[in-house]
């Protein structure tokens, strides 16, 4: 006669995690809020471990970020998750940019060996993206929605500067390597 398994447990995920970075375990509208895949991976990419001494909390993303490459990869797809969540949690589409601006902005700063780390240890994408998951289950579609506005107009506006930066020097090297061959091409 073959042995039985034991019945499967319930797990009270905050019984096993740390707490968070404030020193409690999230409870009452952030417990019932947060995602938890989102919560865990926020946890563990962004607040994992405290510096002795300091009320300073990282996590694995400044670590696996140490390794050149493959770190901020790996630390980004992570954070993928966190993003595919707030699909699934229905966040509107200029929050989701938002949140996805978020983890290019840690991968991009990240790739920079040293500061890229300390940005990570510092900025929290994972965090951030949490944060507006929560504030959208929490019912402050408002503050979400007006936030990310802000957010799409301001990175609107410092591409479409970036882009006619970008042409305004393409037409300056133009026009000297037009002035160049005409001189030396008397022309």
């Amino acid at each position: 006669m073959p042995a039985s398994k034991p019945p499967p447990r319930d797990v009270d995920i905050d019984a096993v995690l740390p707490p968070d970075g404030k020193g409690k375990a999230p409870s009452g509208r952030d417990a019932e809020n947060s995602s938890e895949a989102a919560r865990i991976i926020a946890h563990w990419m962004d607040e994992f471990i405290r510096i002795p001494g300091t009320n300073v909390r990282i996590g694995l993303d400044p670590i696996i970020g140490l390794f050149p490459g493959v770190g901020d990869f790996l630390a980004s797809s992570i954070g993928v998750v966190t993003l595919a969540e707030g699909v699934r949690q229905r966040v509107p589409v200029s929050a989701l940019i938002r949140m996805g601006t978020n983890i290019l902005i840690n991968d991009a700063v990240g790739t920079i060996p040293g500061v890229g780390d300390v940005f990570s240890a510092w900025f929290k994408s994972n965090s951030r993206n949490l944060k507006l998951i929560n504030q959208w289950k929490g019912g402050d579609k408002a503050a979400v929605r007006r936030g990310s506005r802000i957010f799409m107009v301001v990175f609107i506006s410092v591409w479409l500067g970036l882009l006619v930066l970008w042409a305004m020097v393409w037409i300056t090297f133009a026009t000297m390597i037009w002035q160049l061959g005409s001189k030396l091409f008397g022309g």
